[in-house]
């Protein structure tokens, strides 16, 4: 079938002006793609085995019920599928992008560990998600009946969005405030497009607004609008912040210029594909078009950065990790992309020092692999003696993020947090030192991934209707 469209393309661009012609193949291209994504969507939904203990859906954080909708999507039945996709995941269509699959599910597929290539769920949760959006099978959140309460959410990523979308459900009166001009947190300036396109998180933000959930924007708790006054406006109180702090680097001249973190970095970038002015990305400073770049870290970020550094057209693009391949923080499907795309990783090295005003190479220290830490992991120790230079006119730090110093920062010191400087609060209910207010995603787990967050949203958003159906039975006796 695909080649008869082939041969049609042809007969058009005879007779059709060029723009006609050009407007056809795109059609006929969509056609054909979405014939063969469909195709392939089935065979591989097929191939799951049906077992009868499903590790996928063991190892998925939201316990998403995997084996019925691979079911459901290869007998054809995908609005089904959907459904059962979305009973229990707020954003399918961006944990099929994003997710670290090879570490969750399908890293645990039976087939995968017989040595037959796992079922690539990921994949077939995108295009089942994606044809739900596009067939319309995606409804309004409708609440069946309103509610007088009104519940603040602090932050506007993942958590609290998958928390927003749960009470609203309920219809409970919900605010969300953000620092960022846009809702979505790292969904939106932290992951690249290429990864997630950001027109996918905005349909998911527009869905919340339509549903009556109102974003205050532009807002940075602590500044523009204190946390008592939030508390004193609403009957509950989501502490959703994510982890924004970055881990520095010391040594001699991590001062000098060309020397940027990670999420400023990204940002840029991904406020450049928004259509943004980005000065810092005009003058070059979050820009890597031209330039050899050297990123520092090993983690997820640490990837996107390479490959967001590819993408502007850096002549060289190396990454520094301190670790060997088999010990680095993130994907391994990550990595390999990396490396096709152009990346070079030197494993087993760390900075040690900058030469230049402006950067101009890093002092590379080699590394061994030493004896476990207490984590288990080999700790990484320095060969004397073994340093060279490394050239470089851009270094991104890419060390992972910490928490920020909420109770100081919000003047709330009765905000109990751990002595890494997450928020204490209970792992069942989210709730923390402060009577009505709950916390969830990295600000109280630390720098994880987008699911858990997602998680602990849904999770919050029971026990916050508890509190609120608690407080409302008290006040009625």
């Amino acid at each position: 079938m695909a080649k008869q469209k082939m041969l049609q393309f042809v007969d058009v661009d005879r007779e059709m002006p060029q723009k006609r012609a050009a407007d056809t193949r795109a059609q006929d291209f969509q056609e054909i793609y979405a014939e063969f994504a469909d195709k392939k969507a089935k065979e591989q939904a097929s191939r799951c085995s049906q077992c009868g203990v499903p590790y996928c859906q063991a190892h998925c954080p939201l316990h998403n019920n995997i084996p019925d909708w691979l079911r459901l999507t290869a007998e054809g039945r995908l609005e089904e599928a959907y459904a059962i996709s979305q009973a229990t995941n707020t954003f399918p269509e961006i944990c099929g992008r994003i997710c670290p699959q090879d570490r969750l599910c399908e890293g645990n597929c039976v087939i995968e560990q017989s040595g037959h290539g796992t079922v690539t769920i990921g994949s077939v949760e995108k295009f089942v998600t994606d044809t739900a959006w596009e067939q319309g099978w995606v409804k309004p959140v409708t609440p069946a009946q309103e509610r007088g309460e009104s519940v603040a959410i602090i932050g506007a990523g993942p958590g609290g969005l998958a928390a927003a979308d749960m009470l609203r459900r309920q219809g409970v009166q919900v605010t969300v405030y953000d620092r960022h001009d846009r809702a979505g947190g790292l969904l939106t300036y932290g992951i690249p497009g290429f990864k997630l396109e950001k027109d996918v998180v905005m349909r998911r933000v527009k869905q919340l607004e339509e549903a009556g959930v109102e974003f205050v924007l532009n807002c940075n708790v602590g500044e523009d609008i204190s946390f008592d006054a939030i508390r004193g406006k609403h009957d509950a109180v989501l502490i959703a912040t994510g982890v924004y702090k970055s881990r520095d680097l010391n040594g001699p001249g991590s001062g000098a210029d060309g020397i940027v973190r990670a999420i400023d970095y990204l940002t840029a970038s991904n406020r450049k594909s928004f259509g943004d002015d980005v000065a810092e990305f005009e003058s070059g400073e979050l820009n890597a078009e031209g330039k050899s770049v050297i990123v520092i870290g090993g983690g997820d970020t640490a990837m996107d950065c390479v490959r967001t550094a590819i993408r502007q057209g850096a002549t060289s693009v190396k990454c520094l990790y301190r670790r060997d391949r088999a010990n680095m923080p993130g994907s391994q499907r990550e990595t390999q992309n990396a490396e096709e795309e152009g990346v070079e990783f030197v494993w087993q090295t760390a900075p040690k020092g900058f030469t230049g005003d402006s950067v101009e190479s890093v002092i590379v220290q080699k590394m061994r692999l030493g004896a476990p830490d207490a984590s288990g992991r080999r700790s990484p120790e320095v060969i004397e003696g073994a340093d060279y230079n490394e050239p470089a006119d851009l270094v991104i730090k890419a060390l992972g993020f910490e928490p920020e110093d909420l109770p100081t920062l919000w003047g709330e010191q009765a905000l109990e947090v751990t002595r890494w400087g997450t928020i204490k609060a209970d792992f069942r209910t989210h709730e923390t030192s402060l009577p009505g207010v709950f916390a969830v995603g990295d600000i109280v787990r630390g720098a994880s991934l987008v699911v858990w967050a997602i998680r602990d949203g849904r999770e919050a958003s029971e026990s916050i209707m508890d509190f609120l159906n608690q407080t409302a039975q008290v006040a009625a006796e």
